[in-house]
């Protein structure tokens, strides 16, 4: 009897892992990292380049052109290879 509950919780699990993995495109994985990114730089340089921007600003997708932008035109040859990075 064992046996069978071993069996079925087995089964079961081994169901719902498969489930849960989940596949992203290309794209859409370079776009988290872009994002990703680019919120690192927001606050990394939130002093010298965003000083006028909320601290908690949350940058999304749509923004990662005006950070990279932003950081190319207001600061340093650091933010500005940080800038370019994101531009690719």
């Amino acid at each position: 009897m064992t046996d069978k509950i071993r069996e079925y919780l087995a089964e079961i699990g081994s169901r719902g892992g498969k489930k849960s993995r989940r596949t992203l495109d290309s794209e859409t994985a370079r776009d988290m990292v872009r994002v990703r990114e680019a919120r690192r730089a927001y606050r990394r340089f939130r002093t010298s380049c965003f000083w006028s921007y909320r601290p908690d600003l949350l940058v999304g997708l749509d923004d990662v052109d005006w950070v990279a932008e932003t950081l190319m035109k207001n600061g340093n040859r650091e933010a500005w290879q940080v800038g370019r990075s994101l531009c690719r």
